[in-house]
């Protein structure tokens, strides 16, 4: 309930203070477990995408943000659930995978952190062995314009969320190589949907 409560209020926040445009809704599945991969560049980015899909998403999130006590309670709320960065978080693993097996929409950022220079970097495997886990359609997202909120002299950008056509890995799950492939086709196709989206 309060997901839902939230997320119609920030929508209508975002969409009188930044504009938004949505772009490419209908490439989302309508049922069934998938993979939202978005660029990451700023603290915006989970609640400005999460309000925007269509279906609720559980985000990985660093755990540093949960040792607040209350901080922790409320992104718990929101399904999001922690993840240690720069190690193989194996709980935080099967987390995701059961978030999939139960037909939902899990949240990830391929790139591990934040972009610094508001362009797209190489991708983490992470994403790629959960697609060849769960099965589950990738679904590239581009988020324009996020990292200018309240920056240099940005204040209110007009904010872009693109959803691409769903990706799906073929090949294995102890395939290193396919899987490095694969991550990086997935930041290849959020780029161009940025690119191609920014001229418009």
């Amino acid at each position: 309930m309060f997901y839902k409560i939230l997320k119609v209020i920030l929508s209508v926040l975002f969409n009188i203070l930044f504009r938004t445009k949505v772009v490419g809704v209908e490439n989302v599945p309508k049922e069934g477990g998938m993979i939202m991969a978005a660029n990451h560049l700023s603290n915006w980015d989970p609640p400005v995408a999460g309000t925007y899909m269509p279906r609720p998403v559980a985000y990985m999130a660093k755990e540093e943000l949960f040792k607040p006590a209350i901080a922790g309670a409320v992104i718990r709320s929101l399904y999001a659930f922690p993840v240690k960065r720069g190690a193989a978080d194996r709980g935080a693993i099967k987390t995701a995978m059961g978030i999939l097996k139960q037909g939902l929409c899990l949240g990830v950022f391929p790139e591990g952190t934040r972009s610094k220079d508001g362009k797209t970097h190489k991708a983490e495997a992470g994403v790629s062995l959960l697609a060849a886990m769960s099965k589950a359609p990738v679904v590239p997202t581009a988020i324009i314009g996020t990292n200018k909120i309240f920056q240099n002299g940005g204040l209110l950008p007009q904010l872009k969320i693109i959803f691409g056509e769903p990706m799906y890995f073929e090949g294995k799950h102890n395939d290193k190589e396919a899987l490095n492939e694969f991550s990086q086709k997935i930041m290849e196709k959020i780029d161009n949907l940025i690119k191609i989206n920014s001229q418009v």
